[in-house]
């Protein structure tokens, strides 16, 4: 092979290497972006409140066996005592005034503060919580806001359905430009694949270097993608400092292994359906 030829056929492989890495820089945005949007959504549903309202004639250490109890419960994510004096104290610090000197006494009771699970913050579950929670004797009340929670719910679902749209219609687009990619780098060598059909060869002798090229451009272009995403979320997260946390270690190394296994599966199967499509041509369409 003469030194022209062989920086032609490198500058093929290059070409088409860089070309899936493109394209699945496009497809590690949208997989960073799922993963990231689900933790959002994780976190805003631990956020909501759900507040036991304790009688007023029971102990300290009765609501705190109660608090423990709790802690072990799959719901609960964490708990928080608040006792009569420090909700007293706090309601003083938003209303701004001592409403304990104008009535005279403090009307409000203790509470244990519960953040829930994700799974569970939804209103189905959360009536079956509270019905549950109103059969302890020492339980005066439960309150949440079931509004809101539905609202969460809602905007969650529906965010979720976007994203999920949008992530097969992107899929479906990676996938027709990584096969154009591929399509063309097998184009050259149609002739080769007719030729070694006509000798007699079968099928997967004919493809398997083929598809073996093509294992090798998914994965080095998958390898530049996520060098390009992680460069990317890297300079992002020094963006947003300590507003947002982007270098989650978990996200990062599924983002990874998706690109990288989209990558060859695409590349592969990309492959095999192009050298297929000369193996069925007649050889007088090859001209064509």
């Amino acid at each position: 092979m003469t030194n022209g030829r062989k920086r032609k056929v490198a500058g093929s492989y290059f070409v088409s290497t860089l070309s899936i890495a493109l394209v699945l820089v496009v497809v590690g945005v949208l997989v960073f972006i799922l993963l990231n949007a689900r933790q959002i959504s994780d976190r805003v549903k631990q956020n909501i409140g759900f507040s036991i309202i304790v009688k007023d004639n029971v102990n300290e250490a009765e609501i705190k066996k109660m608090q423990k109890i709790l802690e072990t419960k799959p719901f609960v994510a964490s708990s928080l005592f608040v006792s009569k004096a420090e909700a007293a104290r706090e309601f003083k610090e938003a209303l701004g005034e001592d409403f304990e000197a104008v009535l005279g006494y403090n009307p409000l009771l203790p509470s244990v503060e519960l953040k829930l699970n994700p799974v569970y913050a939804n209103n189905d579950s959360l009536a079956i919580i509270e019905k549950k929670l109103l059969a302890n004797e020492i339980v005066q009340e439960v309150s949440y806001q079931k509004s809101l929670v539905q609202m969460v719910n809602e905007n969650v679902q529906r965010i979720s359905m976007i994203l999920s749209i949008a992530g097969i219609a992107l899929l479906l687009i990676s996938f027709t430009l990584i096969r154009n990619t591929i399509h063309l780098a097998v184009y050259s060598q149609r002739f080769l694949i007719k030729t070694m059909q006509l000798v007699g060869a079968k099928s997967f002798f004919i493809s398997k270097p083929f598809l073996q090229n093509s294992m090798w451009f998914g994965f080095f272009g998958s390898m530049f993608a996520n060098l390009l995403l992680l460069g990317g979320v890297y300079f992002l997260q020094k963006e947003a400092g300590n507003v947002v946390d982007l270098m989650n270690q978990h996200l990062l190394i599924t983002m990874v292994c998706v690109v990288t296994v989209c990558g060859i599966l695409l590349s592969l199967v990309s492959s095999w359906m192009s050298v297929s499509r000369y193996l069925k041509k007649d050889l007088n369409d090859l001209y064509h």
